[in-house]
């Protein structure tokens, strides 16, 4: 084999092991960081909405009604929604933790956080997002919201989690996609009718609150 080749691979190699390291450390940060804080619940939404949107007003009630009621409120530590969760709770007095990820784009933390861990990768963080949360609750959102929100349904529907709350939040948004899982993917038997009784739709903050606290005892 060409030798400046095999210096290239052996140097490759090399990488990835450092990047294992990297990656328990922050695994380790993040059990150290998140382990005390209390029953919590994880709000995931677009980070695009603006403090004068009634969406960001919704979930800032949402989570500030959580925090009054004894919840940590988690979020991805950003803007748009993850902002206004962040600072509904930190003004109801409660534990406002954002799990931030620096992306090339270089997405800023909101300034409403108690407690701040920083992510360089998206599993790591996905996992102190089901590790430490007892509900969801998924705003309207974009892609990452959908992934988080997928993410969960898979882990409690291959048996890998425990069952826990996750509720949309919006049957304007989510009733396009709950009707296309009906029509498209229950029809064709990729699931059974009852994979839909993994999570719950509503539209008012209390409703969610009352039932996640009937699901989620403190």
């Amino acid at each position: 084999m060409n030798g400046s080749r095999q210096y290239l691979i052996d140097d490759l190699s090399m990488k990835e092991s450092w990047r294992l390291f990297k990656i328990m450390a922050e695994l380790v940060d993040g059990f150290d960081s998140l382990s005390d804080i209390g029953p919590a619940v994880s709000i995931f939404g677009s980070a695009r909405m603006t403090p004068d949107e009634p969406l960001y007003q919704l979930t800032e009630k949402l989570a500030g009604l959580l925090a009054k009621t004894g919840y940590t409120v988690i979020t991805g530590g950003g803007p748009g929604l993850m902002e206004a969760a962040n600072k509904g709770a930190s003004a109801a007095g409660g534990t406002s933790v954002g799990l931030h990820i620096h992306l090339p784009f270089e997405q800023k933390y909101n300034q409403f956080l108690n407690l701040r861990c920083d992510f360089r990768y998206f599993f790591v963080r996905k996992v102190m997002f089901v590790k430490y949360a007892m509900a969801y609750v998924a705003m309207p959102g974009g892609f990452g919201t959908l992934d988080e929100l997928f993410e969960a349904l898979v882990l409690i529907q291959t048996h890998r989690i425990k069952p826990f709350p996750i509720i949309l939040m919006g049957s304007d948004y989510w009733g396009g996609l709950v009707d296309w899982l009906k029509k498209e993917v229950i029809t064709r038997k990729f699931l059974g009718e009852e994979d839909l009784d993994m999570f719950r739709v509503y539209d008012t903050p209390e409703e969610v609150v009352a039932f996640i606290k009937r699901h989620v005892i403190i």
